[in-house]
């Protein structure tokens, strides 16, 4: 199935039945995992969606960014803020992040299953240029093959398109080892319940890297 993940795409799965599911998850099991050995500073979550990681990372002494092109995504965020006390903490930005640009850069830069209306490698791409020198990028995304399972997340039961995911090595080799050194190149297969109590597999894929002073 062709995505667009435009505008319309998304406020129609923020309002769907995928939005109440998607606004009450977790955050992402690689936050803690990847990030935290991190000193808190500022942190971008690039396609925050209802603000788990952002919120995981401000009670955590961040100062966090959460940036999402859906409204109902970005109101669910703000609320699960209030309820945890992180809400100074917290500044959220409706942005398309196709097109948008920060002020600042930031010691912190993450994304998780985001996509972009543009080419996720190139999304990869701008997103890495907006990490602070000395700073962490850390992406999880959906690992590219060839069977891909359908698991919740924004998607229907044929899982994410080809264009919406990624390798590893596709990933890595885009990031100059003048500029960056990787620390973590992973793909990992983790199971969670799905709707109805279904075991759902998900194919994910783990970067983090850090950029040179």
């Amino acid at each position: 199935m062709t995505h667009s993940f435009d505008q319309e795409y998304w406020d129609q799965i923020w309002q769907g039945d995928g939005g109440a599911s998607m606004g009450t998850a977790a955050p992402n099991p690689y936050l803690a995992r990847e990030l935290g050995d991190l000193p808190p500073g500022s942190a971008l979550d690039a396609g925050c969606g209802a603000g788990a990681e952002a919120i995981w990372l401000a009670t955590r002494g961040w100062q966090v960014t959460g940036a999402d092109l859906a409204s109902d995504a970005l109101a669910r965020a703000a609320a699960r803020a209030a309820e945890s006390g992180v809400t100074e903490r917290v500044q959220w930005v409706r942005a398309d992040l196709s097109t948008w640009e920060p002020d600042a850069r930031y010691d912190l830069v993450t994304t998780h299953y985001a996509h972009p209306a543009m080419p996720q490698l190139e999304f990869y791409d701008r997103i890495a240029s907006w990490v602070a020198p000395g700073g962490t990028l850390l992406i999880v995304g959906h690992r590219h093959h060839d069977a891909a399972g359908g698991h919740g997340h924004g998607h229907t039961s044929d899982g994410p398109p080809a264009s919406a995911s990624a390798t590893a090595n596709a990933i890595t080799t885009r990031l100059d080892p003048a500029e960056w050194e990787v620390v973590t190149a992973a793909e990992v297969d983790r199971a969670l319940s799905g709707h109805g109590g279904r075991e759902v597999v998900l194919h994910d894929v783990v970067v983090r890297a850090s950029r040179r002073r």
